[in-house]
């Protein structure tokens, strides 16, 4: 169901990233990133087993922090830049490690933790596992402090609010999408259906003062193709969809400022979006793009691909950058 609507406007040509920077070490596909919070630094999770730190001023990695483990297939530095959090091994055992930055000091669960994520607070971990179940950690103690929360699938991509108090989990499928109250330990509203083809790790996001929640989802068979907003209480969706990929999104980046969303998917396009007008901003030609993530400052979009063993950091053209100033400047469409 949808409520309000958001016209787009036209569809932007397909142009190149040219990378102003690219991060060279992995030897092999890195399907995770994540930058510190002043934005000069960033982590990197590879499955050639290592994750790295990332000097970007320098251009060059920090090799004393760089730390070996199973293959990484997630990783996540909490906003406060305290903790680092990775999820690796072999594709059905992937385990949880959380490290303090300052004391080095490690924790590892035995639990399997396909996706994380760490509350805008810095004092949780969300972790969803082979099993279909979530769960909850207390970052300074390792101890468990809610769930498991059953599923109906494998989760995806996790998200807590940005209070803190709900968890939006969205099935590795991209079939469905659930909110739980973290504090109850009950789920509160379910959209969307079990099973279908594909699979995707595409993040899901929660806008500014948790008013609604960001992700890709099929509500077909299909493959999920579609970005859509949606209401958390009842997981209606708001406006229209962010629509044109041909084929399996992958990747998505939301702006802290919420103003600009970045989608990668295996049609070999990257696409960047006005998030309000939902239009179109560029459509950059890339083989095989793997993972996205936006700078801090949203200047930057860093990219890995599935045909090599880079990091490619690239600037946001200055046009796209004020058509966004332009458009958080003209009078919004009301949404019911």
């Amino acid at each position: 169901m949808t409520s309000g609507a958001t016209q787009p406007a036209a569809a932007a040509k397909n142009l190149v990233l040219t990378p102003v920077l690219t991060l060279t070490g992995h030897k092999s596909a890195i399907p995770s990133m994540s930058y510190f919070p002043d934005g000069k630094r960033m982590i990197s999770g590879s499955f050639d087993k290592t994750t790295r730190q990332w000097d970007l001023e320098a251009g060059k990695e920090i090799e004393e922090a760089r730390d070996i483990c199973d293959h990484v297939h997630v990783v996540e530095v909490s906003k406060d830049g305290r903790w680092v959090a990775t999820g690796g091994g072999d594709y059905m055992d992937v385990k949880l490690k959380v490290r303090e930055i300052e004391t080095g000091n490690v924790r590892k669960s035995e639990y399997h933790s396909r996706c994380i994520d760490i509350s805008a607070d810095c004092t949780l971990l969300a972790s969803g596992t082979e099993d279909s179940t979530v769960r909850i950690w207390s970052l300074e103690t390792g101890e468990l402090v809610a769930g498991p929360f059953k599923s109906d699938d494998t989760a995806g991509a996790l998200r807590f609010s940005q209070d803190s108090e709900k968890l939006a989990v969205k099935s590795w499928r991209g079939k469905h999408l659930e909110v739980w109250n973290v504090k109850t330990q009950k789920l509160n509203v379910r959209v969307g259906k079990i099973g279908g083809v594909g699979i995707t790790s595409a993040p899901v996001f929660w806008t500014t003062k948790d008013k609604t929640i960001i992700a890709a989802i099929s509500f077909t068979g299909d493959c999920p193709k579609a970005i859509y907003e949606f209401e958390p209480t009842t997981l209606m969706t708001v406006g229209i969809p962010f629509q044109g990929h041909t084929c399996v999104i992958n990747s998505l980046t939301l702006s802290h400022d919420c103003a600009l969303l970045a989608s990668a998917s295996d049609d070999h396009t990257i696409r960047l979006w006005a998030f309000e007008s939902r239009q179109l901003l560029a459509s950059f030609d890339v083989p095989c793009p793997l993972n996205i993530i936006l700078t801090p400052d949203s200047r930057q979009i860093a990219y890995t691909t599935l045909l090599d063993h880079n990091i490619y950091l690239c600037n946001i053209p200055p046009g796209i950058l004020a058509s966004i100033r332009l458009a958080r400047q003209s009078p919004r469409v009301p949404r019911t």
